[in-house]
């Protein structure tokens, strides 16, 4: 308690993370670009719901838009800066914020991919942490009210992970732990780089699949040819994670390899995957669309370059090629120009040898 903590970029992970913080008490100031949901959250505080079981609650939350974030200059300085913005925001979200952070105050990097090392070029490796929201599958379907599509993790699964670039347990690690805590199960990491990836590899397997076909998550699972794509999808991603030397985690609550052989054809490795995905598809609304696919739904710009992209760039690096993500990226990247039309064909009707 006590001290002042920035949400840059109030959207699904922030806004319901930063809820959470203020329902237990938090100096908390939410940062964010979109007019609509900067009035309503003012007007009418935060709205947070799930699919299951947990009731829904409002917090009242001060909300600046980023024209009005030049106020912080004659305020107690921020301690802690929750950079919750897609990639492609994230140098201009943690340039913005870094002149109104205290002597000791750090950056969090809570999003998708692996933006720590943008971070760190601002800030400094001394002042940047790592948090990663695991099958968090929350949405913003309306300014001010944050859904969650399922319940909370809890003892079943842990949602949140939160670490230092070096690896070492501090207590910085572990106050942003208490600070997520607050919204779903957390814990301190010492493999922050091996978390990531393996984030990185879910949100590789499923992200630009929904956002190329239109399909909800319970759709892509229900599709062999879909289904497939995104185990192989995920065994590239893991390929090139492990020649890097990252120490992978559960994936999916798969052990990396597993899905790595599914990719690869191995047909004992194929139907434990099957049948894990199924299994955890029943405790997720089936109409939950992963965030590339509610991004575009909304227009918006996707971050198919930081996930499948990168992977196929990090492959490159060390000789492996990832056909299906290049593949997958440049697919997106054409609806995303508006050259296709969403379509599950895309990926059913594609061809790689």
């Amino acid at each position: 308690m006590g001290r002042k903590i920035a949400i840059v970029g109030a959207g699904a992970v922030g806004g319901y993370a930063g809820a959470h913080m203020v329902q237990a008490g938090e100096d908390v100031t939410f940062i964010d670009p979109w007019p609509e949901h900067v009035q309503h959250m003012r007007q009418h505080g935060l709205r947070v719901t799930h699919a299951r079981d947990v009731p829904e609650f409002s917090v009242p939350v001060r909300a600046l838009h980023v024209t009005d974030v030049q106020q912080l200059a004659k305020e107690k300085p921020i301690d802690i800066a929750f950079v919750c913005m897609k990639s492609y925001d994230t140098a201009w979200a943690t340039m913005m914020i870094r002149q109104y952070l205290a002597p000791d105050g750090y950056v969090v990097s809570l999003q998708n991919c692996m933006n720590e090392e943008t971070v760190a070029g601002i800030v400094g490796w001394g002042k940047t942490l790592g948090c990663i929201a695991s099958s968090i599958t929350v949405n913003l379907p309306a300014p001010g009210h944050i859904h969650r599509g399922a319940g909370k993790g809890g003892a079943a699964h842990t949602v949140f992970r939160t670490g230092e670039v070096h690896g070492r347990i501090t207590e910085r690690a572990k106050e942003i732990c208490r600070l997520v805590g607050t919204a779903d199960s957390a814990t301190v990491t010492s493999n922050l780089w091996g978390e990531r990836w393996s984030k990185l590899v879910a949100n590789v397997m499923g992200n630009g699949l929904s956002a190329c076909t239109g399909l909800t998550g319970g759709q892509m699972l229900e599709s062999e040819p879909i289904r497939r794509f995104s185990t192989r999808l995920g065994s590239e991603a893991i390929r090139v994670g492990q020649a890097h030397g990252y120490q992978l985690e559960e994936i999916l609550h798969l052990p990396p390899e597993t899905i790595a052989r599914a990719g690869e054809g191995d047909e004992a490795a194929m139907r434990a995957c099957d049948e894990r995905r199924f299994a955890d598809g029943k405790r997720v609304s089936s109409e939950q669309r992963p965030s590339m696919g509610q991004d575009m739904q909304k227009g918006r710009r996707t971050e198919i370059e930081f996930m499948n992209g990168l992977v196929v760039r990090e492959g490159e690096k060390i000789g492996l090629s990832c056909r299906a993500n290049a593949a997958l990226t440049d697919i997106v990247l054409r609806v995303e120009r508006g050259e296709l039309k969403p379509d599950p064909r895309h990926i059913t009707e594609l061809r790689l040898n």
